[in-house]
């Protein structure tokens, strides 16, 4: 995914903003990484590009 495509995503639970954590970059794209709810401090995963942001309850764990 593309980092310039966070400011206009928000956690899906509250519509807070979401702080982007990277673990893995290919030039301008996000391969690996995690986003995190700045209010509910829940966590979405971004992997192989794709950010999973459905809620924790919809999520296979």
């Amino acid at each position: 995914m593309k980092e310039s495509l966070v400011d206009i995503l928000c956690d899906p639970l509250d519509k807070s903003d979401l702080e982007l954590h990277v673990t893995k970059r290919e030039g301008e794209e996000i391969i690996e990484g995690k986003f995190v709810g700045t209010v509910t401090g829940e966590e979405y995963p971004i992997e192989d590009g794709i950010p999973d942001l459905r809620p924790p309850d919809m999520r296979d764990e």
